[in-house]
């Protein structure tokens, strides 16, 4: 900017501050007020930035205020504001803009700031203004916390974020190309700050806990003095190291000098002797021109391996979105006496300073004492720090803070957020993509540091490190993070620096797992699994069985009870007619108009049974429309009111779906569909290391490899080898050779094999030549292998390359269909035209049935007829369930035919679909068979389990038991078929597996062979449990599983023995489920009748042990008349106890009954449930007492405790802690 065109005002203000004179600056008297006057010029720049550029171009930093600073250093308010003024001019140019200015005014106005600010970095390059700053900082530090001021603490901000901005200046490319090992600016400032003495303040800022509060600013500054080094190449500073640099010096030129003497040898080769004017005129065999001939090449025969179909070509320009992310970091070597310094320092903040300082960022950052992504901050120390501490003298004690599985999950939090950010952020994807790229840093350290703990000699820290990576690898989405990062890595927002971390990253952890998991054998690991549920919702039975028509013979036998129902009603109290509204308020149809909807009401109250509710409506329904008597008139008695209603029964009313009724079905539908949920299910599964790097054989994965492999002149030894051994990995390990068939990819290897210094990449060679063999090999049985090079592939892809094309086909694996053939198509066709016009059936299922070809399904044959252009749309094939709902004489005898060959079966529904001819739906059958009256209840055409055969010589008393298991059955098969299958091959596997290992006893044996084995007191805690949730769901009204808890250890012992456990599967209970579970529980489904039947079943058991005689029976000849009589009562009291519990067991069962119907009053309720719980209280002191006889009786007689066969289980790795000390 020119100085004369800088504003009066700000130059008369700059004029007023003073003047250098030599070496000594000489300030005006209003200098305190000029100083504060560019301040406040400052805050009220514009857009442009202005003021900021006008002092940058008048030079009033280097002039007038760097001189105040250090010479008028006792003047403490002009100090002061010379010091706020500083850290304002020089604040970083993305901050005074925001960002970097698209606009080209705005851009030039950014790129002069930035000019400026690079100016003031050479200007702080001296000792004195340094020095000035450290004195300062250090008399501060001095005061103890009692006698520090406001104003001292906003001083030390102030010089912190002064240091902070300085450093923070971008070195200028254009002026600073420099070869390594000579001082840059940046390194001029960083030997100011160590001769000023400010490192040392810095370490103990870090060091001290009483200055926590300036953690945050001390890491920032720390990570701005080592932006641009290497912490591999600083930790090996020092005379023993030099010579390593030299000799990869040495190998960099020598590879330089193989090109170069290539090039000259191949240009003396090429030119002739003698220079000719006429080069001639050359044909090329085997390229085509544009047209048929072969390609006419007029230039000399040296020029002809340079020839490409470009030449000539105006190169396509490529978008800006579309370009390739520029490299923004770049490393390069400090002067020698810099790197010493540096290396120092980062061995005395290691030693004193490391772990103290994170711990106290981190609790910043979990608190959210911190800014805006001040993560970066932590993120940038943990992977340069564990890094040098690595490189130099490994000691894991130095970096312990930082080394858990806590910090993996931070990283790995973090990491996960800006991937999200950067797919959703669009316009700062490349910031997010940075802030991606330093999370990923840290976490490759953090892996190389635990892999470096695995050979140390000290037994600890192996034993650490095991720990650490045992939770690692067993979480899910630690292994799974590589696989998401390669597949949505982007290059127009990625630079190929990340893609080089993340393919060495990925190396590193593929060792290290298939290292521990050889190690370790059977490592087992954590799965997940997403399941989508759909929440059913429960439909009305009478609004579905209003649509179903009724046939004159089934409206006759329905309207009996029916009349009955309504004399009852008549005899009993009168009807309120306040509960049932005939019309709808809401609706948008008048209240006059919806008569014809209350008469379908009354018919479908009246179809579903419930003629009281039909009376009342029929009542309410004159009230609202009493004009013409359409429900009857106001003097109506009741025996029209009932004629009334059989004529309402028997009318045949409209039952149209409107626009209205159409469209809440549509919303249903749809509320539906967003109704899934995604259900994540965990589990545990044994790992396989070839099965999860059979996730890495993507042509995604394998495109970003490759992309990496073309700039392998510029790559590093290692990050060539870690791109190698995946390609290996895929191509030999997983026989996925094909997989890498690309042309690209074989265009690298040409360029490769052709350079002159192919020797210093020998594996890269030798892996070229061992895939062109292997292509090679299959191009000479598959021809089309060479047209295969020109797309990428996917494993399905690589399988028929290899095996065949249509292998897939043939395999049980695929889901592909078989292709057409063109005599099949026109069978399709044909059969279509003939039967697309016919009446009554379904096109595709008479296609199906007539179809001479392989096997297809109804959705192969209606993609396959819209793709011959025979239908429009996939939906004019959809089914109509509605239409097919009049059934013939003839269906109805053949239906009945059907039931009763198919009634003893196993499966009678599904016999009967299976071999009707008019196919209908399951609900369509199930109601005809009912109305038929053929069956009585929707269960008896359940799906019926196979029984397990009990020994004839049961006692009577298991009758209760066997009931209960029937009727458990029975519910358990009202759940739907799927799941009822599933539960029944569970089951018939427990059945063959108990069948194996020994013989299967029935529930009344297992419980008297407990009780002599010596379980009563398990079993009494059982019967408790029981009794306890069964009075728990009567008071609650609501059931849900109930765990069975064991206290004491005799539980304990009979919950793990296999006979108790085989009790607890007759009663019902249901084992643990998964990994997640570790209790038996009582199933939701068990109402409190059965619960309480399932007790009364035990208590008979240990009644009719407790009535056996403990010890050996006389003999009958011994036998007194006294001991008759009495063994003669106790059989009459164990038959009256028997029957007395039988009827208490039926009386509860019909009570349930009733309530669930609703038939019942709460007078009888609690009557009855005061009888049962009369009866329960004394019921389990006799059961104490029996307890407690037993024992007496049975003295030392126990029966020998029956050896079942164990299962041994599979030895599992448990998951230790990374807190655990062993």
């Amino acid at each position: 900017m020119d100085l004369y065109m800088m504003n009066c005002e700000l130059l008369a203000t700059c004029s007023a501050l003073g003047y250098l004179e030599g070496d000594t600056y000489h300030k005006e008297p209003d200098c305190l007020e000029s100083v504060k006057d560019l301040i406040r010029y400052l805050r009220h720049e514009d857009e442009t930035r202005d003021v900021r550029q006008q002092l940058g171009a008048a030079q009033i930093l280097q002039r007038d205020l760097l001189p105040i600073l250090t010479q008028h250093r006792q003047d403490q308010p002009l100090f002061d504001a010379v010091i706020r003024l500083l850290v304002n001019l020089t604040q970083p140019a993305l901050l005074c803009f925001g960002s970097v200015p698209k606009e080209p005014s705005f851009r030039h106005h950014f790129l002069q700031v930035l000019a400026y600010l690079q100016a003031y970095k050479e200007a702080f390059g001296s000792e004195k203004a340094f020095g000035v700053l450290s004195e300062t900082l250090y008399e501060l530090l001095q005061l103890g916390w009692e006698e520090r001021q406001e104003e001292d603490n906003l001083l030390i901000e102030r010089i912190l974020l002064l240091v902070r901005n300085i450093l923070h200046v971008p070195a200028d490319p254009d002026q600073e190309k420099r070869i390594d090992d000579e001082a840059s600016a940046h390194d001029r400032l960083l030997w100011a700050i160590h001769l000023s003495g400010l490192d040392d303040l810095l370490l103990f800022l870090a060091s001290s806990t009483a200055e926590q509060q300036w953690s945050l600013h001390v890491l920032e500054v720390i990570s701005l003095m080592f932006r641009d080094q290497n912490p591999e190449q600083l930790a090996g500073v020092g005379q023993g190291h030099l010579a390593q640099e030299r000799r990869t010096d040495v190998a960099e030129l020598e590879v330089l000098r193989q090109r170069e003497m290539a090039e000259k040898k191949t240009r003396a080769l090429q030119r002739g002797n003698r220079h000719s004017r006429f080069g001639g005129s050359y044909i090329v065999q085997g390229l085509k021109s544009i047209g048929e001939r072969d390609v006419i090449f007029h230039k000399g025969l040296h020029n002809l391996q340079n020839y490409t179909s470009d030449l000539g070509k105006q190169p396509r320009r490529v978008p800006k979105r579309r370009q390739a992310a520029p490299e923004l970091s770049v490393q390069r070597r400090s002067a020698l006496n810099v790197r010493l310094f540096l290396r120092d320092f980062c061995s005395e903040f290691l030693e004193n300073c490391y772990n103290r300082l994170m711990g106290s960022v981190k609790d910043h950052l979990l608190r959210e004492k911190a800014q805006q992504h001040d993560e970066t901050y932590y993120l940038w120390a943990l992977a340069f720090f564990m890094a040098f501490n690595r490189a130099a003298s490994f000691r894991p004690g130095l970096v312990s803070e930082t080394l858990s599985v806590r910090t993996f999950h931070f990283i790995e939090q973090n990491l996960t957020n800006y991937y999200e950010m950067m797919l959703t952020d669009r316009k700062e994807a490349a910031s997010w993509a940075r802030r991606m790229h330093l999370a990923l840093k840290a976490y490759q350290e953090l892996l190389a540091t635990v892999n470096e703990m695995d050979v140390s000699p000290d037994e600890a820290v192996r034993e650490s490190s095991r720990i650490i990576k045992n939770n690692i690898f067993y979480v899910m989405e630690y292994r799974e993070l590589f696989l998401a990062l390669f597949r949505k890595f982007d290059e127009r927002c990625q630079p190929c620096s990340f893609l080089r971390d993340l393919v060495e990253t990925t190396h590193l952890f593929l060792k290290m797992l298939e290292r521990f998991s050889r190690s370790r054998g059977n490592l087992m690991v954590q799965n997940k699994q997403k399941k989508r549920k759909k929440k059913k919702k429960a439909l009305d039975q009478s609004a579905a069985s209003s649509n179903v028509p009724y046939s004159p013979e089934e409206l006759e036998a329905v309207w009996p009870s029916l009349a009955e129902q309504l004399q009852c009603c008549a005899q009993g109290p009168e009807l309120s007619l306040d509960s049932v509204v005939p019309f709808d308020a809401a609706s948008e149809v008048p209240v006059e108009e919806q008569r014809a909807e209350a008469m379908v009401r009354l018919q479908d109250c009246l179809l579903a049974g419930q003629a009281p509710q039909a009376l009342t409506l029929l009542r309410s329904a004159r009230e609202v429309w009493p004009e013409g008597d359409v429900f009857g008139s106001q003097d109506i008695s009741l025996e029209e009111e009932i004629q009334l209603l059989k004529q309402i029964l028997w009318a045949p009313l409209p039952r149209l779906q409107g626009p209205e009724a159409q469209g809440a079905e549509e919303e249903d539908e749809e509320e539906e569909e967003e109704e899934e949920l995604q259900v994540v299910k965990v589990s545990e599964k044994e790992f396989n290391f070839l099965d999860y790097l059979k996730r890495f054989a993507n042509s995604t994965v394998v495109r970003a490899y490759v992309l990496l492999l073309r700039s392998y002149k510029q790559n590093s030894a290692h990050t060539n080898h870690c791109v190698v051994k995946m390609l290996h990995r895929l191509a030999h390990d997983l026989k996925m050779e094909a997989l890498l068939f690309q042309l690209s990819l074989f265009c690298l290897f040409n360029r490769l094999l052709g350079d002159p210094a192919a020797g210093a990449y020998r594996e890269l060679v030798t892996f070229a030549k061992y895939l062109l063999g292997k292509f090679f090999a299959l191009a000479a049985v598959n021809p089309k292998a060479f047209v295969e090079l020109l797309f990428w592939k996917n494993t399905a892809v690589v399988r028929e390359m290899t095996e065949g094309y249509g292998s897939l086909d043939s395999g049980s694996s695929s889901r592909r269909p078989p292709v057409w053939s063109p005599e099949e198509e026109a069978q399709l066709q044909e059969l279509y035209l003939a039967h697309k016009d016919v009446e009554g059936q379904d096109v595709v299922d008479t296609i199906l049935a007539h179809l001479k070809t392989a096997p297809r399904t109804r959705k192969q044959v209606i993609h396959h007829l819209v793709r011959l252009g025979l239908a429009d749309s996939v939906k004019d094939f959809q089914r109509k369930g509605t239409q097919i709902v009049l059934w013939t004489e003839d269906q109805e005898l053949e239906l009945q035919q059907l039931f009763e060959e198919f009634q003893d079966s196993d499966d009678v529904l599904g016999g009967i679909m299976k071999n009707i001819t008019a196919k209908r739906s399951r609900a369509r059958i199930v109601d005809k068979l009912l109305a038929l009256g053929l069956v009585a209840e929707r269960r008896e055409l359940y799906k019926k389990r196979r029984k397990k055969l009990a020994p004839s010589g049961l006692p009577n008393g298991e009758e209760s038991l066997n009931d209960f298991c029937q009727e458990d059955l029975e519910e358990e098969e009202d759940l739907p078929e799927e799941e009822s299958e599933e539960d029944e091959e569970k089951e018939e596997g427990s059945e063959a597996e108990q069948a194996q290992g020994g013989s299967i006893l029935p529930p009344q044996t297992l419980g008297q062979s407990l009780h002599q084995e010596g379980f009563s007191a398990p079993l009494l805690w059982l019967q408790n449990c029981l009794l306890r949730a069964a009075d728990d769901r009567e008071e609650v009204g609501c059931s849900q599983a109930v765990p069975l808890v064991p206290l004491t250890e005799e539980n304990e012992e009979a919950m793990e023995n296999e006979q108790f456990q085989q009790l607890l599967r007759k009663l019902g209970v249901r084992p643990p489920a998964s990994e997640q579970e570790t209790f038996w529980r009582i199933p939701a489904k068990l109402n409190p009748t059965q619960l309480r039947r399932m007790a009364a079943s035990l208590s008979q058991s240990e009644e009719e042990e407790k009535l056996q005689p403990g010890l050996e029976p006389k003999v009958p000849a011994e036998q007194g008349p006294e001991e008759e009589h009495r063994q003669e009562e106790a059989h009459q009291q164990e038959e009256e106890h028997r029957k007395e519990h039988r009827a208490h067991a039926l009386r509860a069962l019909l009570l349930a009954r009733k309530k669930k119907a609703g038939l019942v009053s709460p007078e009888e309720e609690g009557t009855d449930g005061g009888e049962e719980q009369l009866k329960v209280a004394p019921r389990k002191r006799q059961l104490l007492d029996s307890d407690e006889e037993k024992e007496e009786d049975e003295g030392g007689s126990k029966a020998p405790e029956l050896e079942a066969p164990r299962i041994r289980k599979k030895k599992r790795f448990q998951v230790e802690d990374d807190d655990e000390s062993d």
